[in-house]
């Protein structure tokens, strides 16, 4: 069993395991309902791998010492992570970036990076006796808890705005969770689903809230820098919403720092939608804390949070590491779709898209050089929202069965 203390990012307080669950018992007191949470724990375990596993990193398993489990048998029977980090070529060649690279996420098994953290958070509730999970989430989180929970035959109760995208609302209920729609904010999902899990005994997935959502997400950056090795990545842009999986991202390079797999961590430079970068806005104006945004809302649905729930631990993350934070139209993140999907072959959803178009203000700012090592986490598939790819696209009216008409409809596209 890998041993391991909960540390709280505020206080530096240490506790065994067995004592706390969530959050830090005294700095959860400064809570304030619809705030940044208070009293994020990291884990930190008490051994890490001296060197990288025998087996690949991408095979089942193969990086459970780095994980805070007692057994890999804890884990849920579902290939979650083992992503490729492909090398891009033709939008290298595009953007002049022989070492650009893309984590492709988008091939987990709901979806979306987001079932790295139900994975850990599943195989925690197995090992404390439960047999309900619930989480709140705009929608990708809901449905990775929902296919992990499936696998392991646990339920899943899932609290998401009604305004979440069909496709994802689709997703979450075929894998048979229970689906909360709330009349209302990602916020007030959050908030309704602490109140629900303490009312029926539920094991809480919430992000940060619970830790080990930012430890599962770490493997994301374990399997980038175990491909690149032994060189390492200079840059890494990473969509944000809540922060979670910056701070998770950030967690797996200083883990691999300590046990010296790894010569020095990246900078992160995360992006988020113009109408909801509290934390990019912090980042950009030196702020200490992040200032709310009231009605936040973009296209990129998975991004859109008011208050950032891990606020205090990504601001730390991205400045600890030299890292800084970008913000993006919609109409960008827009126009990062096709550009994608066209030079990569991976179709992404807004949130993931966002990546790119964060990445080329990132080089307009001077903040990303196009000589570095930089990585692209693309965190979904476009799958997840055709409404808002289809703003990009035209798809032609429908053509005789005739060579001829081919032709005409080939000469009015310029093909």
């Amino acid at each position: 069993m890998a041993s391991f203390t909960f540390v709280c990012g505020e206080c530096g307080a240490r506790y065994p395991e067995g004592e706390v669950r969530y959050i830090c018992p005294v700095c959860a007191r400064q809570q304030q309902p619809g705030g940044v949470t208070r009293g994020v724990l990291r884990v930190e375990i008490d051994e890490l791998p001296a060197r990288w596993p025998a087996a690949r990193v991408h095979d089942p398993g193969a990086l459970t010492a780095f994980l805070p489990i007692a057994s890999p048998v804890s884990l849920p029977a579902l290939r979650v992570g083992g992503t490729p980090l492909l090398p891009v070529p033709q939008l290298r060649r595009r953007l002049g970036m022989p070492r650009l690279w893309a984590k492709d996420d988008t091939r987990n098994p709901s979806g979306s990076t987001k079932d790295r953290a139900s994975l850990l958070v599943v195989a925690k509730a197995v090992e404390y006796g439960y047999d309900t999970v619930a989480t709140a989430s705009t929608g990708n989180a809901a449905s990775a808890l929902a296919a992990v929970a499936a696998a392991a035959g646990v339920r899943a109760v899932v609290f998401v705005p009604a305004a979440a995208p069909p496709a994802k609302l689709v997703q979450m209920a075929s894998y048979g969770a229970r689906v909360v729609p709330v009349a209302g904010s990602y916020d007030d999902a959050f908030e309704l689903s602490l109140a629900a899990c303490e009312r029926f005994g539920w094991y809480n997935r919430n992000t940060a809230f619970n830790p080990f959502t930012i430890e599962g997400k770490k493997t994301a950056s374990l399997e980038v820098a175990a491909d690149l090795a032994p060189e390492w990545p200079d840059a890494v842009i990473v969509p944000a919403g809540d922060g979670v999986i910056v701070a998770g991202i950030a967690k797996g390079f200083a883990d691999l720092v300590r046990c010296r797999l790894l010569r020095r961590p990246p900078r992160l430079i995360i992006v988020q939608p113009e109408g909801s970068a509290a934390l990019a806005r912090a980042l950009r104006d030196g702020a200490a804390e992040i200032t709310p945004v009231t009605d936040a809302a973009s296209v990129a649905d998975s991004l859109v949070v008011g208050a950032p729930r891990n606020a205090i631990m990504a601001l730390a993350a991205v400045r600890a590491s030299g890292g800084a934070g970008v913000i993006v139209s919609d109409e960008a993140i827009l126009d990062a779709i096709p550009l994608l999907a066209g030079a990569t072959g991976i179709f992404c959803e807004p949130a993931a898209a966002a990546a790119l178009a964060g990445l080329l203000a990132a080089l307009d700012d001077g903040l990303v050089a196009r000589d570095e090592r930089a990585v692209l986490l693309l965190t979904g598939t476009g799958l997840k929202d055709i409404a808002a790819a289809s703003r990009r696209v035209r798809i032609p009216d429908p053509v005789d069965p005739d060579p001829d008409a081919v032709a005409r409809l080939l000469a009015r596209t310029g093909v």
